[in-house]
């Protein structure tokens, strides 16, 4: 039918240009052609264009030589059609003397769009269409803009539900200037949205109707408990849809299963019925799987990796899928290309069919193993090629590893300075000489963030102040070239921080990070100080002064491991902490002396997560001993009679935490929007060597609030938790043991790097004790809510949500129930 009206619409086309060539009078014998020589030009019809230029634009002029009939005609006009200026182009001729003639061009000019505007619609859904149609002031007015245009305006409405919209367009002429302009108004009639009423199933004997309506991800039926997918009728969508049911079929082991009809039938103004025809044919079975060609691994080997057995359901996706690409648990492609075989072939054939049995015979051509010959990066436009390459597993001169591609992508998108949703890899095989040559691709995006934040501690606003170079160069510091504008490129991290609620407290720390410490082994080395003073707001040297100095030095070391795998890492460090008080008995049982905390942690962990951002797979586990000498053991005093400020002269304490978190995709979603569950366990104990000191002061863990708000003057450890205020779950001096529990669904809004949103709903629940004989995991304070997270280069991860909590603490009305929380960068966490 579309060939039909192209053919008519070509004749008709051919017809208007022909006649449009003829050349008015009966001076001219159409039969027998003959040169002319042009003796003028002249231009009618167009009232605000130049002739000049409009005769340069035809291609003619005077004293050119034109063969009429010919194609000296024909080509001017075309040369005019082409600008897209006019409506109607004809050139005539106004005398013939002797062998010149008289030309003259007849226009009809277009008019130009000078604005637009749309009627009927929401100010949103008028800006998005402004971006769709693409059309600005002087645009030429014709049909084809305009046909062009409703259609765009009607295809944005129909994929938001509404299938019987119209579109009416009016030009309306301006006359406030002197050109040929005019206004173009869409009157949009969207009507009311359609909605599908029902999906309607023929021929499907074995499979049932719900079980196929699940197949559709994106056409799904009307329903008032169904809030999260529209049912809205977008036929792209739909077709889409039509290819997962079959595809369906398939994997119940109807291979034969096929689409006969599909009918769109028109309810009533709000509803419409979709009616499907299948054929099913008949269910099959795997039957003998036979192994041709493998001489690397033996047919057992390839089979137990296939995982599939004679008499399994017969579904071909299945089968290709642990074939090629089945990266959870490997598949048989993957063991070959792990070691090298990067030429390698398989092909799977059903080799024989016996009534619902289907043999399979899979052909392997193996080849040579291939070698890396070059490594390259392309699109670091700040990050250093060192810093990139350190990073990156294969290797020139190792043989070719799937694997450590895919390893490599997920290291480069830890480092968290480049997008991750477009890091690519483009292997080029050199089959000539057995080689591959691998290209990194990487996109530059922001890694830098500003802390702004404000919290409540003692009775007061705390202000926070913070900037973090995640990717800086201590190279570049010396040479003026490299700050732009500061140095970077280098991969380290350079952290300065400023807390303060005015004259009564003010905290200053600063911190730096050399991952790769000696440029050659994953080894970072972390120094960082700090120093903060809590006071009445007198000024040093008042008799009535009374201040809390804190000040302390770490020192870290981490190293990634390779045993038992190499997602494991370790970190060391050795931390000083000096608590001077004067006349400040606001915290502490003493109120004058000095406090020091020397301590030594220790921590393994196994981070295996696939994005820093949004992780949709693995795991991350952790556990950590932070002690102090056991001073109390050998120096022979007696502790029992001591004043507080010489008994806490030394602290001394063990420290024991634990976090166990899994990201776990859920469903089939394209372009990585995956529904993620999140759970995860935290528990944290803090223990003494010896009775007569007991629990220290210091280091002791508040539960509950934003996990932002407070002072961290006394080495305490925020751990936030939703649907209660700030450290309501945990005694006023601070809990010696706790445990926390979540789970979390969460879905992406947008994974751009530029602005990272995601939503989720959570459930939460834990408490804290004040001595370990009171503990009891299972008594716990609930939550649950929803909440949002934005990441934003600049700032990192900001976060919203409302929780509600569902147990009320004793004596303390108002700390439970709906609370509104504010988080950055993970601080419920």
């Amino acid at each position: 039918m579309n060939k039909i009206i192209l053919f008519l619409a070509l004749i008709i086309l051919s017809s208007t240009l022909f006649a449009q060539v003829q050349l008015s009078g009966n001076q001219i014998d159409y039969s027998k052609p003959k040169e002319y020589v042009i003796a003028d030009i002249t231009i009618s019809g167009v009232k605000y264009m130049d002739n000049k230029v409009l005769i340069m634009l035809s291609g003619l002029s005077v004293g050119e030589k034109v063969t009429i009939p010919g194609d000296d005609i024909a080509k001017a006009i075309k040369n005019l059609w082409k600008e897209e200026l006019f409506e109607g182009v004809e050139v005539s001729y106004t005398k013939i003397v002797g062998d010149q003639i008289f030309l003259n061009i007849d226009l009809v000019e277009q008019p130009k769009l000078d604005k637009f505007s749309f009627r009927n619609v929401h100010k949103s859904e008028a800006d998005d269409l402004r971006e769709k149609l693409g059309i600005m002031k002087g645009s030429g007015i014709n049909r084809n803009l305009l046909i062009r245009s409703e259609g765009i305006i009607n295809k944005y409405f129909i994929e938001k539900g509404f299938l019987n919209v119209k579109t009416n367009i009016t030009e309306v002429r301006d006359t406030t200037h002197d050109g040929n302009y005019v206004t173009l108004v869409f009157d949009i009639t969207k009507g009311k949205k359609v909605k599908i009423a029902s999906i309607n199933f023929e021929g499907n004997e074995s499979v049932s109707d719900v079980i196929l309506r699940k197949q559709f991800q994106e056409t799904k039926t009307f329903s008032l408990y169904r809030f999260w997918k529209a049912s809205k009728y977008i036929e792209s969508k739909y077709k889409e849809d039509l290819n997962l049911l079959i595809e369906g079929y398939s994997a119940l082991g109807y291979r034969d299963a096929r689409l006969v009809s599909d009918t769109i039938r028109k309810i009533n103004s709000k509803f419409i019925a979709i009616d499907i025809k299948v054929i099913e044919g008949n269910k099959y079975y795997f039957g003998d799987i036979k192994w041709v060609g493998n001489t690397k691994y033996s047919s057992e080997i390839l089979s137990k990796v296939l995982g599939i057995k004679k008499g399994e359901v017969y579904d071909r996706q299945k089968l290709e899928k642990h074939l090629y690409m089945d990266m959870e648990k490997g598949d048989v492609h993957s063991l070959y290309m792990n070691q090298g075989y990067l030429f390698s072939n398989i092909n799977p054939v059903e080799s024989r069919v016996n009534g619902d049995t289907i043999d399979i015979e899979i052909r392997i051509y193996e080849g040579k193993q291939a070698r890396v010959k070059h490594v390259t990066v392309k699109g670091n436009s700040k990050t250093h090629d060192h810093v990139i390459l350190r990073e990156i597993r294969t290797k020139p001169g190792q043989l070719f590893n799937r694997a450590d591609i895919i390893r490599t992508q997920r290291e480069l998108a830890q480092l968290g300075y480049f997008n991750a949703e477009t890091l690519n890899v483009n292997p080029k095989p050199n089959p000539a000489d057995g080689t591959v040559d691998i290209e990194y691709i990487v996109e530059e995006t922001s890694s830098d963030q500003i802390e702004m934040s404000l919290g409540w501690g003692m009775n007061a606003l705390v202000g926070t102040v913070g900037v973090s170079f995640n990717n800086f160069s201590i190279k570049g510091v010396t040479k003026g070239s490299e700050w732009r504008p500061i140095p970077a490129g280098d991969g380290q991290k350079l952290s300065l921080r400023i807390q303060s609620n005015g004259i009564y407290y003010q905290s200053y720390s600063a911190s730096f990070t050399e991952p790769w410490l000696g440029g050659k082994k994953p080894t970072s080395l972390t120094l960082s100080a700090y120093s903060s003073v809590q006071s009445n707001g007198l000024t040093k040297g008042d008799v009535n002064r009374a201040a809390m100095i804190i000040s302390g030095v770490t020192l870290g070391l981490g190293k990634r491991l390779q045993w038992p795998d190499d997602y494991f890492s370790v970190y060391h460090s050795l931390s000083y902490q000096n608590y001077r008080l004067e006349n400040y008995a606001n915290v502490l049982s003493f109120k004058n002396g000095s406090s020091n905390n020397l301590s030594y942690t220790f921590a393994i962990s196994r981070n295996s997560v696939d994005k820093p951002i949004y992780p949709t797979s693995g795991s991350d586990i952790s556990t950590s001993i932070q002690f102090t000498p056991p001073y109390s053991l050998f120096n022979g005093k007696n502790y029992g009679g001591m004043e507080d400020n010489v008994k806490f002269a030394w602290v001394e304490y063990y420290k024991w935490k634990i976090g166990i978190s899994w990201f776990t995709g859920i469903g089939k979603h394209k372009d990585n929007q995956k529904l993620v569950l999140f759970t995860r366990a935290k528990m944290g104990f803090l223990g003494y060597y010896n009775e007569q000191i007991g629990y220290p002061p210091f280091e002791r863990f508040y539960l509950g609030g934003d996990g932002l708000s407070g002072y961290s003057m006394d080495g305490r450890e925020l751990v936030g938790m939703r649907g209660y205020t700030n450290n309501s779950l945990s005694p006023p001096t601070g809990a010696t043991v706790y445990s926390k529990y979540t789970l979390e669904l969460r879905y992406p809004i947008s994974l751009n790097p530029m602005a990272t949103v995601f939503v989720l709903g959570f459930l939460e629940a834990g408490n804290s004790w004040a001595k370990l004989s009171d503990y009891n995991p299972f008594d716990t304070h609930r939550s649950a809510g929803f909440g949002a997270r934005i990441y934003l280069p600049m700032f990192g991860l900001l976060g919203l949500d409302w929780a509600y909590g569902f147990d009320p603490i004793p004596g303390y009305p108002g700390m439970a129930g709906n609370q509104f929380h504010f988080s950055m960068n993970g601080s419920i966490d």
